[in-house]
């Protein structure tokens, strides 16, 4: 079985080492680079990236560039680090299609068990049974979204938040609980993060965007007309 292979994207020698020694003693396989443009090469290069740990600031391409790069061409997971911990920055990193936030300084440890639960739930959303609601068929083993026969194109966090609402349709769901299930850990931030999935799933469903029902001061609930 091959090596779960992760790059790490900073221009920090030290920091890049730091996780490359723990990472390599769970065994995987680590490719570094030094800033965004010698990452995107790499990208370019190595065709089975399983995720990409990200640095915010870095000279000549900064982490938002890359993670707007990559996006448009694959979905593999991003985690991105940042020694700003201001929430616009984690708002805007969820927008791009960042899948976890960990800002610095961080406790190695739990990088490495967030690098675990991530790739764990990247896998479980590959290894379950096809899901569909009014017209919306969800594969998840094509990680695929179809709307009518149509195919919608997801990120990694609107393809899980839209699998966990078809999955408790008619269930009203709060925004800490949407959280804990779709990011998978305790989050800190504002809640306002669901909001804006919310909002950019909506738009990419269309029509049937308005099967996610706003409950006010509380959350959310699917549920087809």
């Amino acid at each position: 079985m091959e090596k779960i292979k992760i790059l790490i994207v900073d221009d920090e020698s030290r920091m890049r080492k730091l996780i490359r020694d723990f990472l390599e003693r769970e065994g995987y396989q680590i490719l570094e680079a030094s800033d965004g443009i010698e990452a995107m090469d790499i990208f370019y290069k190595e065709k089975n990236i399983d995720l990409i740990i990200l640095d915010v600031m870095m000279p000549r391409m900064d982490g938002w560039q890359v993670c707007k790069e990559v996006r448009e061409y694959s979905k593999v997971p991003i985690m991105m680090l940042t020694a700003r911990a201001e929430e616009q920055n984690e708002l805007k990193g969820f927008e791009l299609g960042v899948d976890e936030y960990v800002a610095k300084p961080f406790s190695p440890k739990i990088l490495v068990a967030r690098v675990g639960a991530l790739l764990k739930r990247v896998r479980n959303v590959e290894d379950n049974v096809e899901l569909s609601a009014g017209g919306i068929v969800i594969n998840k083993s094509a990680h695929m979204v179809t709307i009518d026969g149509e195919i919608i194109d997801l990120s990694v966090k609107e393809f899980e938040l839209l699998a966990y609402f078809v999955e408790n349709q008619k269930l009203a769901l709060s925004r800490e609980k949407i959280l804990n299930n779709v990011w998978n850990y305790d989050y800190f931030g504002d809640a306002r993060t669901i909001d804006t999935h919310v909002k950019k799933l909506r738009s990419k469903l269309g029509e049937k965007g308005n099967y996610i029902k706003t409950i006010w001061g509380m959350g959310y609930k699917f549920e087809v007309e």
